[in-house]
């Protein structure tokens, strides 16, 4: 007996296979085998042990494949069929869809083989489905990467269009090797070149008496300073005229970039003495209180008006003092001031009351500014008294209130006067629970206190207007 070449197999020495073993090792080497009739009846199905997601296919026996196959697919397996039962040699496997009434589908690569030397035929199967996932998984990454080059290049253009349109200077420098990265054309022809050229240029190149190690600590150091009022000032190798930069440093792509800003020191705005004279006049003259305040709100300076409005005898008595300890809700109200204040700049107008030295309560509105100096940002705030304005307007007529749309004015005569007043009342309280969880930031204890309310009614009323879940 030879053991190699195809004589192993012809010349009688493999022994019949046992019918119980024969259907095993079809299942194992094909995941899903048919024996279809020559009438296309399928006479038995043999699912791999290991392809749990075929489940029982036992109902397919005696009855015609057609009935399992999807609708492109039935003239493609009877032609294949057809040419098999002829004779002809399917070199090529078929690829078909198969369903039945529970509604699932997927695709099976066959292989056709003579079974018997009757006209039953032999399909073995391998599923497609890990395939397809792959290919739509392949498909579907392909979409999000060509989505992705389409917003980079949509945000590329507009980058460009920017800072070729722009009439700010600004230019963005590697901090790591000092050259020019970018810059717009205004930058460009402060540097007394093209935009093109300014590209990969070292900018100490551009200005005169300046290194490359000695201008790049000069604009890190500078864009540590606070509030952006970090600048340098050098002169343009090329132009001649003197230059101020205001940097500011950000990493992209694992590297620190400086943004820098240039203007000439002609544009720079100067402050005039005639200009600080009459600040000066503004603030010891004015009718409403000012007060400065480091940026924890202790008080700096105060203005004649304000100590009017506290009672106190001179300025001393304020100065070092909290701004909180002369407002009603203390702490409270003078972190909402401080808070928003620090974020953005500003707050316009705040409404709350102010405490005098002798226990008297004043209705204020105070509008806070965040100023910067040479020793560090500080708050400025401006106080009005408007106890005889509210006076006024609580003899007046009452406002309208917009709610969806209507007004009181129009609800009068389609509703009851009972009705109405308390269509209104929820109107103004779910307005000022939203003002005030606003101005705390969502904090909720702070909201409560400054409502006049304790947590659990707070609690009660946010979830009635259906606040409770609202950032």
């Amino acid at each position: 007996m030879k053991t190699g070449g195809s004589s192993f197999w012809n010349s009688g020495a493999v022994p019949l296979i046992k019918p119980e073993f024969l259907s095993s090792i079809i299942a194992a080497a094909s995941d899903i085998a048919l024996v279809v009739a020559e009438d296309s009846t399928i006479l038995s199905v043999i699912v791999n042990t290991t392809a749990q997601s075929f489940g029982n296919l036992s109902h397919w026996e005696g009855r015609p494949i057609a009935d399992f196959l999807a609708d492109d697919s039935v003239e493609k397996f009877r032609k294949a069929h057809s040419r098999h039962l002829a004779g002809d040699l399917l070199v090529t496997p078929i690829e078909i869809n198969h369903e039945d009434s529970a509604a699932w589908r997927y695709p099976i690569r066959y292989s056709f083989h003579h079974f018997n030397d009757g006209n039953a035929t032999l399909l073995l199967g391998r599923d497609l489905r890990p395939i397809a996932e792959t290919q739509q998984q392949l498909v579907q990454a392909q979409i999000a990467l060509e989505q992705g080059y389409e917003a980079r290049r949509e945000f590329d253009s507009r980058y460009r269009i920017m800072l070729s349109k722009t009439t700010d200077a600004v230019l963005f420098v590697s901090v790591q090797d000092g050259r020019i990265s970018d810059c717009s054309d205004a930058a460009a022809d402060i540097l007394g070149l093209n935009r093109d050229a300014a590209w990969g240029t070292p900018l100490a190149h551009l200005l005169a008496n300046r290194s490359s190690a000695e201008l790049m600590e000069s604009l890190l150091n500078a864009s540590l300073v606070e509030d952006g009022g970090g600048r340098i000032e050098v002169t343009s190798e090329r132009a001649g005229h003197r230059l101020v930069i205001a940097p500011s440093v950000f990493r992209a792509g694992g590297q620190r970039i400086l943004h820098c800003a240039l203007t000439t020191a002609g544009d720079v705005p100067q402050i005039t003495d005639t200009e600080v004279g009459r600040a000066a006049l503004l603030y010891r003259a004015a009718s409403d209180a000012i007060v400065f305040a480091d940026m924890d709100g202790n008080i700096l300076t105060a203005n004649d008006s304000f100590l009017d409005l506290v009672g106190a005898a001179h300025g001393g008595d304020v100065r070092d003092k909290s701004l909180g300890d002369f407002l009603v809700r203390g702490q409270i109200d003078l972190s909402v001031l401080v808070e928003n204040a620090h974020r953005t700049g500003y707050m316009r107008t705040f409404s709350t009351k102010l405490l005098s030295a002798l226990g008297a309560r004043l209705s204020v509105e105070i509008s806070a500014t965040k100023l910067t100096e040479s020793t560090g940002p500080i708050l400025a705030f401006v106080i009005r008294d408007v106890s005889r304005v509210e006076g006024v307007r609580s003899g007046g007529s009452m406002p309208n209130t917009d709610d969806g749309g209507r007004s009181v004015m129009e609800l009068v005569g389609s509703a009851s006067l009972k009705d109405i007043v308390a269509e209104t009342t929820d109107v103004v309280e779910k307005m000022c629970i939203e003002t005030a969880v606003s101005l705390t930031k969502n904090n909720r204890v702070a909201a409560a206190e400054m409502l006049g309310l304790s947590r659990q009614s707070l609690y009660v009323k946010l979830r009635k207007f259906g606040l409770l879940r609202k950032d």
